[in-house]
């Protein structure tokens, strides 16, 4: 028997199966780069790249309405709940979905 989860909505805070929902996930991606200041020390700086609808790390779910999407643009609801800037590109690919 599968297990449907519930999840919350980062904008209008409404509960619903998660398939509901749109996942928009922070994903850590390690890398290795050289700091002017040290000689050649490589130093691992950790970035942060989003994806939608898949992936491992930090997410944060959203209702698949426009009023739900302009509200967590508006007032950065996602970059709060994901601890991490989110490009206007993700928003733009969200929009194009409905």
């Amino acid at each position: 028997m599968a297990l449907k989860l519930n999840r919350r909505c980062v904008s209008c805070q409404s509960i619903a199966i998660r398939d509901t929902f749109w996942r928009v996930v922070r994903v850590p991606i390690a890398s290795t780069e050289n700091k002017p200041n040290e000689a050649n020390a490589k130093h691992d700086q950790v970035q942060n790249q989003i994806q939608l609808d898949h992936g491992m790390g930090r997410s944060a779910y959203l209702c698949q309405k426009l009023e739900c999407l302009q509200l967590a643009q508006k007032k950065n609801r996602l970059g709060r709940s994901l601890r991490t800037h989110i490009p206007p590109e993700i928003f733009d690919i969200l929009k194009s979905r409905l």
